[in-house]
């Protein structure tokens, strides 16, 4: 069993249930080590202290704020335990609201959340099933490795999840940090073809036929190189221009209706072939055991 990352009680109204965290997610990701060009000499890092040049111990290294230029407030771990002791086990529920209505860039990583025992059960799945009937998600506000977290916790089939989430003044202004945004599309006929390629690539979700091409293509490019092999490189795609942005659309919407098509025509015939299969068979054999019974009635006469 995976181990938790933290442990608390989630608590709404006067309900508290004893709940685990554990990673619902594992990046991919190829380990490098950083060497020095020309040689085989790894490249490590230090702690160490500016002044004197000397290396410091982990244990021996405080945080420090800076307030003014040059002048810090140092700050000691426990000092910052301390300050929040309850909160570092609480996991309250502020409010219920729509899922629907959190914006996805709000979230910003998921984890399980497990019971913390089990004398718990009943009341876990109570709140799991209540939120699945309601379609609601709880936001919460808890502490974990000195930080305070916001957090939304939802039903998503017999676990709770929880995503971490950004606060309103974490997440950046789009007008501010790109500057004047395209305006809305006119009705025409590039937005009817538009609309027309989304509904002919509109698929049902499944997550699990996407992969990570890239640390595929890293991993082929490192075996490539041990073996002093040629590196293949692919070439970027160029902007679509304003003129043939609607021959693209055309062009795009054809090749994803033939794809459909395609896809269709060859399912179908293979069953109508297994079908008249069987029946061919049938018939050759009648035939030939017709031509065996008057070849016996020619020699006898």
């Amino acid at each position: 069993m995976a181990r938790s990352i933290w442990s608390g009680f989630l608590s709404f109204g006067l309900v508290s249930i004893p709940v685990r965290l554990y990673s619902a997610t594992q990046e991919h990701e190829v380990d490098f080590h950083q060497f020095e060009r020309g040689t085989s000499d790894r490249i490590r890092y230090k702690r160490i202290n500016e002044r004197t040049g000397d290396e410091v111990e982990y244990d021996d290294i405080v945080k420090g704020h800076e307030v003014t230029g040059g002048e810090y407030v140092i700050v000691e771990k426990d000092e910052l335990e301390e300050i929040a002791p309850g909160r570092s086990r609480a996991l309250e529920i502020e409010q219920f609201v729509e899922l629907a209505e959190i914006d996805p860039i709000h979230f910003q990583k998921s984890y399980y959340l497990g019971p913390g025992g089990d004398d718990n059960d009943t009341s876990y799945a109570l709140l799991r099933t209540a939120l699945q009937k309601t379609d609601r998600a709880a936001v919460a506000k808890f502490v974990m490795r000195s930080k305070e977290y916001l957090a939304c916790v939802r039903a998503s089939g017999q676990v709770l999840v929880l995503e971490t989430m950004y606060f309103a003044d974490e997440i950046r202004d789009p007008g501010k940090e790109l500057g004047d945004l395209p305006k809305a599309a006119s009705k025409g006929k590039q937005l009817d073809m538009a609309v027309d390629l989304i509904e002919a690539m509109t698929e049902e979700w499944k997550p699990k036929q996407y992969h990570d091409t890239y640390t595929e293509r890293v991993e082929e490019l490192v075996e490539a190189k041990r073996k002093g092999e040629e590196v293949v490189t692919e070439s970027a795609p160029a902007a679509t221009g304003v003129t043939d942005l609607l021959t693209a659309l055309q062009d795009s919407v054809a090749a994803a209706k033939k794809g459909r098509a395609g896809g269709a025509r060859k399912q179908a015939p293979a069953k109508k072939s297994a079908k008249k299969k069987t029946p061919a068979k049938k018939s050759a054999a009648k035939k030939s055991a017709a031509k065996k019974t008057s070849a016996k009635k020619r020699s006898a006469a």
